[in-house]
């Protein structure tokens, strides 16, 4: 069978960024596979409660939960997660660490916006005077 470009498929264990309703933005495990549109995905350490879910409204994530029964429940769901460190995984990566600064940066005031305006200037004239003097010797 030849090698396919995808690598992130829909399975048991994958571990879903959710898209919409009240628990946009957090993540997910899948927990059963309904159908070609739906799943049941549950966050018992992300506080997202046991539900059937859109795939349309779910990205899935390059983390999968090893070894996880079709169709656990909450319990079971919670001791895998815990035992493997997803929620840490997930914290750590760039994906998460790029939402987090750019929900930080929406949250900003007027004040916020100058403060980082300012301290962007500082920066590239630090870079640019840097650069000249590269660029001299």
């Amino acid at each position: 069978m030849s090698d396919s470009n995808f690598k992130r498929f829909v399975e048991v264990g994958r571990v879903v960024l959710l898209n919409k309703g009240p628990s946009n933005g957090k993540i997910a495990v899948i927990s059963e596979i309904i159908d070609h549109t739906r799943a049941i995905v549950d966050g018992p350490t992300t506080d997202v409660p046991r539900q059937s879910f859109p795939y349309k409204h779910l990205t899935l994530t390059p983390i999968v939960v090893a070894g996880l029964p079709r169709g656990a429940g909450s319990g079971v769901i919670k001791k895998f997660v815990e035992k493997e460190g997803t929620v840490e995984k997930w914290e750590k990566s760039a994906w998460a660490q790029k939402r987090l600064a750019l929900e930080k940066r929406r949250k900003l005031d007027d004040f916020g916006r100058f403060k980082v305006l300012l301290a962007k200037k500082q920066r590239r004239d630090v870079v640019r005077k840097s650069l000249h003097k590269a660029k001299k010797a």
